[in-house]
């Protein structure tokens, strides 16, 4: 048995879980392009355990999306993650951000189940997996263009899943592809991932565990007006 919480900050979406052996016993989660994790996710920590009718001691690990995603957002999951873990002695389980938010797609009658964070301008984050959810390439950086997914879509029908798929459109003039991109990271597809993890032991290191950035963080700021 495995009392789990799920903490997904990655995004827009703060969003958490508490789940027993992968099912979810409460969540609580505010998608806003406000960003207010920093406000929100200790609170909805509170409210999942208590909706859960349990407490953070009878908690057995700790997991948390590891990225990519908004450099801010996985600032605050991990160091919210790392500090229970150290506070309650429990391990930390890393969540890939791309492969929970493809849990969250209806992947029925589709081939290839790509999901696609926004990045900057015409860039996104992306990964490939098939319908069963295992990964066939693993999470870049890269610039749509008309040729992007070219494999994929010669082979059969894709599935863009996330705020990057937007981009996509107008872009892959093909009528394999179609398009979710109302789905975000969640907690809840977070909890069968992170049971499945902590059966197999696969624990990160409390100390040393950084997030999945991918791309370094460019701080962006007023331009000086000239002299």
């Amino acid at each position: 048995m495995a009392l789990i919480l799920n903490l997904e900050t990655a995004t827009t979406n703060c969003s958490v879980s508490v789940a027993k052996d992968g099912i979810v016993l409460g969540i609580k989660e505010h998608n806003t392009p406000n960003y207010s994790h920093s406000e929100q996710l200790h609170v909805f920590i509170g409210e999942v355990m208590q909706e859960a009718g349990q407490q953070l001691a009878d908690l057995d690990a700790i997991a948390v999306s590891k990225g990519p995603g908004s450099y801010t957002g996985l600032r605050i999951g991990v160091s919210a993650a790392k500090g229970l873990c150290f506070s309650l002695d429990i391990p930390l389980i890393s969540i890939p951000t791309l492969e929970s938010l493809a849990h969250t797609a209806d992947s029925d009658g589709y081939d290839f189940i790509i999901p696609l964070l926004d990045a900057r301008r015409m860039e996104v984050y992306s990964a490939i997996f098939d319908t069963n959810h295992q990964m066939l390439r693993e999470t870049r950086a890269e610039i749509i263009e008309p040729t992007s997914f070219a494999s994929c879509l010669s082979q059969g029908t894709v599935l863009l899943v996330g705020s990057g798929a937007e981009k996509c459109r107008g872009v892959l003039e093909s009528n394999a592809v179609f398009f979710q991109e109302d789905m975000v990271p969640s907690a809840r597809e977070m909890s069968l991932l992170s049971h499945t993890k902590f059966i197999a032991a696969e624990f990160e290191d409390v100390a040393y565990f950084e997030p999945f950035y991918l791309k370094d963080f460019v701080l962006t700021g007023k331009k000086k007006k000239p002299l």
